[in-house]
């Protein structure tokens, strides 16, 4: 990965101020180590006519598959060897933009502490990178640099030139010219605009995101034609994110026009802010979810299997409609927590007779669990391993058969919706496995369709219309006797 900034000077300005502006000597090769490799910085040329620097960022391929890599999720073959053979050590991304901040990161800012001078000049400057990933081709390159001052040439590099009817690859080599930039506009160009060009982060994008963004994108962004599509490739086309750096970046504008200061402008929004009440965390949406279906069943007696630290029994005992609340769980730990949740040594004796907390693996059958109304699974099956699945699925379905289950698990598809969960990781790293809806409806239409249930499906959390609720609920029941007769 390779890239070179070349400059040109008179004796009165020399090209080789270029050492000062970017903080590292011309008579020098120096080497800086980055998350995913190490970074070199070296002087092919440098005296007072030409100056050229170049950043040549060595990928190790064995940290950048440890650093992305999700726990207890299964990929596609081809996916898997993506990891592994890819175009991460050549070709310009997010990566070299990583690096061009930590390298150059004085520069950026515009700080020059020899010749504080320097920085507000702007230079004859002249930027190649051998192999660009451009999504949207060679217009789309001109059309994200050339409103920024800068002459762009941007060819397209052949799928292999032996065989020219293949056509062009998705790289291009580019050349960028421009004598009326600071080298601090240009850094901060091609921050922004690589991984936008390659339309892909190889880190989690987070709400930090924006305001890097924003800094890098000071005095150029905001009037920008192509500040749209640059604002959400840069962001990981998150829609959340894009939308605050939108707003953001339209109260520069408004500010820009109006002559005064951001936060003169943005006075009343953050008034409005305040006042807002915060979401409702989904944890309880789920409880409520839950414990709003266990009332339509008309449940009485309920079963919560693999009931952690006891959140969803202490909801239960609020509601005198449930007269029994077995609460089972394998590990010990988190039923003494549960205990002390409950305050079962303090509770009284009437309450305490509704409620009961047992270790047990729903791995086997356990006549415990016969005769009740309900059973709850919620966050569960993910935590098991895939072959274990049909072992709950007998001890709860085939051996215990309450009249109603609910089943609640995560929507792998609305993890795209997360904006701290690491792009490829699962919810939790004890998830073996975390199910898209149609994934999650075919399991359950199986385990209904054996054992004479029924089953409905209900949307936990806000329903996004592309990628579904953060939480997806199972309603099993047994509807007719002919169902149970015929599954006995």
């Amino acid at each position: 990965m390779f890239l070179t900034i070349t400059t040109t000077g008179t004796p009165e300005r020399p090209a080789t101020d270029l050492g000062f502006l970017l903080h590292k000597h011309p008579d020098k090769a120096q080497a800086f180590s980055t998350s995913y490799g190490k970074a070199h910085v070296l002087y092919p040329e440098a005296d007072a006519q030409r100056c050229t620097a170049a950043l040549l960022l060595e990928v190790d391929a064995v940290a950048l598959v440890r650093r992305g890599k999700g726990k207890g999720r299964g990929g596609a073959p081809d996916a898997a060897l993506a990891q592994y053979v890819n175009d991460r050590p050549y070709a310009a991304s997010s990566l070299l933009a990583v690096a061009l901040s930590a390298v150059f990161s004085s520069a950026m800012r515009g700080v020059c502490a020899a010749k504080p001078e320097l920085p507000a000049q702007a230079r004859t400057l002249r930027v190649e990178v051998p192999a660009l990933p451009a999504r949207g081709g060679s217009d789309l390159v001109r059309r994200l640099f050339e409103p920024l001052g800068w002459t762009v040439t941007a060819e397209p590099v052949a799928l292999d030139a032996e065989f020219p009817q293949w056509g062009d690859s998705r790289y291009v080599r580019l050349v960028l010219e421009a004598d009326t930039l600071t080298v601090a506009e240009a850094l901060r160009h091609l921050y922004v605009l690589l991984p936008v060009l390659d339309d892909a982060k190889h880190y989690w994008v987070s709400s930090d995101e924006v305001d890097k963004l924003l800094r890098a994108g000071e005095g150029w962004l905001p009037d920008h034609p192509e500040q749209k599509l640059i604002t959400s490739r840069y962001l990981s086309r998150r829609w959340s994110l894009t939308r605050q750096a939108m707003e953001r970046l339209e109260l520069v504008r408004l500010a820009e026009a109006d002559d005064s200061a951001v936060e003169e402008i943005d006075n009343a929004v953050e008034a409005e802010a305040e006042t807002e009440e915060k979401p409702t965390p989904l944890a309880v949406q789920r409880r409520e979810a839950i414990v709003a279906a266990l009332q339509a069943s008309g449940a009485a007696r309920v079963l919560d299997l693999g009931c952690g630290q006891g959140q969803l029994v202490q909801a239960l005992l609020k509601d005198p409609r449930f007269t029994e609340i077995v609460g089972v769980d394998v590990s010990v730990r988190a039923l003494t927590i549960a205990s002390r949740r409950l305050k079962l040594d303090r509770m009284g004796e009437r309450q305490a007779s509704r409620v009961k907390l047992f270790q047990g693996s729903l791995a086997y059958t356990d006549t415990r669990l016969k005769g009740y109304d309900a059973a709850v699974l919620s966050e569960v099956i993910e935590h098991l391993d895939l072959p274990r699945l049909p072992a709950l699925e007998y001890a709860v379905f085939g051996a215990a058969r309450p009249r109603t289950v609910l089943v609640t698990t995560p929507n792998v598809e609305y993890n795209v919706r997360w904006e701290t969960l690491p792009a490829g990781h699962v919810r939790h790293g004890d998830h073996r496995f975390e199910w898209t809806r149609e994934e999650f409806r075919t399991w359950a239409d199986a385990v209904a369709a054996r054992h004479g249930y029924d089953v409905a499906y209900v949307p936990v959390g806000p329903d996004d219309p592309e990628v579904g609720p953060p939480t997806q609920m199972a309603l099993f029941t047994i509807s007719t006797p002919e169902k149970e007769a015929k599954a006995a």
